[in-house]
């Protein structure tokens, strides 16, 4: 007796859809990501991607709402926490590269279409991530610097700028170092390279 298929549900499918897209970018790069070539990785018709998503655009930006609310507002939450500044700072770093390294690609992804397509709303979509990110981990570093444990001679400004560097810098390792890249060791270093230029000397 045939195993009767358990057919998924829509959102389901739109995750499996959005898993497939970052997959196809980090693995084969921005130029395989046509809907036809995607539907064959998800194993559905052209047809039946557009059953979830009207256009290629609704799922890049269905991607980006969940930057948003999966990593940007965890984010704000941990910032905003009562925590010790070290805590949130350790929690900050560790959520972030960890979000961004089981999301494979999304880095490429929204960098690539917000440049290449000239798309005005990405772009604004892609700064105020950008500035959000910048201003929670600034507050976590003002905080500690308030109660007296990092150093206050610091420009926080430049600092937070150098952090943002740090995911950029993960994608480039996880691309070219595939093989031997270790997401705990680089996660460590980048935290304890933060925290010797926070330190008092």
């Amino acid at each position: 007796m045939a195993t009767k298929r358990v057919r998924k549900t829509g959102d389901e499918r739109r995750e499996e859809i959005k898993e497939s897209i970052l997959d196809i970018v980090f693995t084969e790069g921005m130029h395989k990501l046509s809907t036809r070539y995607l539907a064959q990785k998800v194993g559905v018709s052209e047809g039946a991607l557009f059953r979830h998503y009207p256009s290629k655009k609704a799922m890049i930006e269905d991607i980006i709402g969940d930057v948003n609310t999966q990593m940007v507002g965890h984010l704000k939450n941990i910032a905003e926490t009562d925590k010790s500044p070290l805590l949130r700072l350790d929690e900050y770093i560790t959520f972030t590269l960890n979000f961004l390294y089981h999301k494979k690609g999304i880095t490429l992804l929204l960098f690539t279409e917000a440049s290449y397509q000239n798309d005005e709303g990405l772009k604004h979509t892609m700064d105020s991530i950008y500035k959000s990110q910048k201003q929670y981990f600034t507050k976590i570093v003002l905080d500690g610097i308030t109660e007296g444990i990092w150093d206050d001679t610091i420009d926080v400004e430049n600092l937070s700028r150098l952090y943002m560097g740090i995911p950029v810098t993960l994608n480039i390792e996880m691309i070219l170092n595939s093989e031997s890249f270790d997401h705990d060791t680089f996660c460590n270093e980048m935290k304890t390279i933060i925290l010797k230029v926070l330190s008092k000397n």
